[in-house]
């Protein structure tokens, strides 16, 4: 396993990803922030948090469960639903949608379909991600990129949160570790 960025590092990724959001959408309250489950949730509170920081009020967070929505989902065994909570309307709305890793992109084509088929009509889908790997399947690329990490198909890439793993971190591990 190899660390690619400590707890200081990840402050630091949040803290600027959530600049460049606001920036970009000029602190509106237009600006709501969405989690792709599971790890995606984490990434969406650090940056409502950060954000609420700059702006000096919090976006409304939801969090996406994109499982029937996967083109795999047939291969899918132990895959529980573990639900959408999205409580407000997106409905013209910047919608900085949230994941850890960025890989072959059907994760969030998935998120995208999830979102314009039950949730609403967003003005914009923005993509954030704390790791871009690379090996992209689909044409999708990230708005907001903590880190490029450029890997093998023989890696993986694994963000570590405080919350679920008691650590903070950024690593590359063999695939099998």
């Amino acid at each position: 396993m190899n660390q690619i960025a400590d707890g200081e590092n990840i402050r630091r990724i949040f803290t600027r990803l959530a600049h460049e959001i606001v920036e970009r959408n000029d602190a509106s309250e237009d600006i709501v922030v969405i989690g792709i489950r599971r790890r995606g949730v984490q990434v969406a509170e650090r940056i409502a948090d950060n954000l609420e920081k700059i702006m000096g009020f919090r976006p409304q967070t939801g969090v996406l469960d994109v499982t029937l929505y996967r083109d795999d989902i047939l291969e899918l065994k132990n895959e529980s639903l573990l639900g959408t909570v999205i409580n407000f309307d997106v409905t013209g709305k910047h919608v900085v949608l949230c994941d850890d890793v960025l890989f072959t992109g059907r994760t969030v084509r998935a998120a995208i379909s999830a979102i314009l088929t039950d949730v609403g009509r967003p003005k914009t889908i923005q993509l954030l991600v704390v790791a871009d790997r690379g090996h992209r399947e689909l044409p999708i690329r990230a708005d907001y990129i903590g880190k490029n990490i450029p890997t093998s198909l023989k890696e993986k890439v694994s963000v570590h949160f405080t919350e679920t793993d008691g650590e903070d971190g950024i690593y590359i591990l063999k695939k099998g570790e």
